[in-house]
């Protein structure tokens, strides 16, 4: 509840002078007599019950008063109700699984690292439709497009650090088919904001479709390719298995810098370079930044008057003072 007129509720400090007003007139007025032994006077049954009727008249109209301040400052209720419409931003991420992707210069490796980045990236994004793309030597859909973000991390985090070395997939890095694969699931969609983010730690090496071939069938269809390149500088270590156990071998970092820099700029997107976990954390916030999701929220608000409930108890305070002052507290002269 609200009030028109808020100041008027400081009349309710007037209520403070005439309680006092009525209590020193009341101890005025009572009269003292003299007498022997009050014992007569102490006896059960000798009070009136109307001696603790007597201030319930002062009540009543005490509390008609400030009601009827309470009136003056126009008491209202409201009901208020928001439209929100939300536009969401389709994207499909394009993730290396090649075997190179195992390299422990991020942490555990490559793959989990993005992985878990990644997750928070798609948590982060609730109204938006994310399909996941995975691609080795050759490239396939890991999860359609999808708000069913639930699902989506599921099928996420089942993608397995050795599919390419257990012959699940093709080893290699066909970067070209990663695009295109991302492209098929984004050119019928009606979104009026299309992004791929392509991640990958080496150079395009398979596949029938070039990079920079790609990247010009997802500008005809007004597609964004954020490119990151993932992997440190120089020798990262890599687990070769031997007999008996596993052995890490440094060995150089290749990204073909200059080809996922092109891809980003035939696309207007962004070319990024992640070296450790921590960058690739900042990657996806400044991605994040970048593709916002639209919200408009359009809020109304009307109040009702709420006066007539405090009219009714002024007039019952009123009408029982009358009552008790005529009937039962009736004075004689």
């Amino acid at each position: 509840m609200v009030f028109a007129n808020p100041t008027y509720l400081y009349l309710l400090l007037l209520l403070i002078p005439m309680i006092g007003w009525y209590i020193w007139k009341l101890c005025k007025s009572q009269a003292s007599l003299q007498v022997s032994s009050s014992e007569a006077f102490d006896a059960p049954g000798t009070t009136s019950w109307k001696v603790y009727l007597r201030h319930v008249p002062f009540i009543l109209r005490m509390a008609a008063v400030a009601v009827l301040i309470i009136i003056l400052a126009r008491p209202q209720s409201t009901n208020s109700w928001q439209n929100t419409s939300t536009e969401g931003i389709d994207i499909v991420m394009a993730m290396d699984i090649s075997s190179s992707m195992l390299a422990q210069d991020l942490k555990p490796n490559r793959l989990e690292a993005a992985k878990q980045v990644a997750s928070e990236f798609i948590a982060g994004r609730p109204n938006d439709n994310i399909g996941l793309t995975i691609f080795a030597a050759e490239a396939f859909t890991q999860c359609p497009m999808t708000t069913d973000h639930a699902v989506l991390l599921n099928l996420f985090h089942g993608i397995k650090t050795d599919m390419a070395q257990r012959g699940m997939i093709q080893d290699g890095t066909a970067v070209g088919m990663g695009i295109a694969n991302a492209v098929s699931r984004l050119k019928d969609s009606k979104a009026k904001s299309k992004v791929i983010i392509l991640l990958t730690d080496g150079t395009n090496n398979a596949g029938d479709i070039s990079p920079l071939t790609a990247a010009e069938i997802a500008k005809s269809f007004g597609i964004r390719v954020y490119t990151i390149g993932v992997g440190t500088n120089g020798l990262a270590p890599y687990p070769m298995p031997v007999a008996g156990g596993v052995q890490y071998l440094n060995v150089p970092v290749e990204i073909d810098t200059k080809t996922l820099a092109a891809i980003a700029g035939k696309t207007d997107g962004e070319f990024y370079r992640a070296t450790d976990n921590k960058k690739l954390e900042d990657v996806y916030k400044d991605i994040d930044k970048l593709e916002k999701t639209k919200l408009n929220v359009k809020q109304y608000s009307k109040r009702y008057e709420a006066y007539a409930l405090f009219a009714w108890l002024a007039a019952v305070a009123l009408l029982l003072e009358i009552l008790l002052r005529m009937t039962i507290l009736k004075k004689i002269p």
